[in-house]
């Protein structure tokens, strides 16, 4: 489990066949084999490390529906370890299980922020909601617009500086993990 506030942003050392290297030292250094880490809002084990990186391995499932396979050396990542008991909630629950990938629509500054419209996969549209909670690249980000294509979310300088969605373009690949809570409620409704 995950809050979605990024700690750390990571460098892609080398990226092949599901396996991948990150350069994360602040990361590393409280990292303990076995130990969870969502990347990009991913969840990934945690299977070598040392001072400055961390080795994970994926399964073909998860290089199927997130946008892990288009990593490339060099590329900027989302770093969050796992919630621990105390930690202070101050995102929202984030599992690190990404519903699928979205497309950046537009971007365009607003006053020292940004506010990036992305289309998601049709059958995650239902899942999101103005003022709702969204994880995008692994981010607790609030949704602040919706329309039939997509949705909005407004940055402000800190997240844009500390994450690595400051970078996004038009055209870019993100993950995307609705609000765990909407999943449920759909699936407790009687149809």
């Amino acid at each position: 489990m995950f809050t979605g506030l990024i700690r750390e942003v990571g460098t892609v050392v080398s990226s092949a066949d599901g396996r991948l290297e990150l350069s994360a030292p602040e990361t590393a250094r409280g990292v303990a084999l076995g130990d969870s880490i969502a990347i990009d809002g991913i969840c990934l084990t945690v299977v070598a490390f040392d001072d400055e990186h961390l080795s994970f391995q994926a399964v073909p499932e998860t290089l199927a529906r997130t946008s892990l396979a288009t990593l490339d050396r060099g590329s900027r990542v989302n770093l969050e370890p796992a919630l621990r008991v105390g930690d202070a909630l101050g995102g929202h629950y984030v599992q690190g299980h990404v519903d699928g990938v979205g497309h950046v629509r537009s971007t365009a500054a607003e006053g020292e922020g940004k506010r990036i419209w992305i289309d998601p996969p049709a059958e995650l549209l239902r899942y999101i909601a103005e003022k709702g909670s969204i994880a995008v690249q692994g981010t607790s980000l609030t949704v602040a617009a919706v329309d039939d294509a997509g949705f909005a979310v407004a940055l402000i300088p800190h997240t844009l500086d500390e994450t690595t969605l400051g970078a996004l373009a038009d055209g870019d690949v993100v993950n995307l993990e609705a609000d765990v809570l909407a999943k449920y409620v759909e699936k407790l409704l009687p149809r």
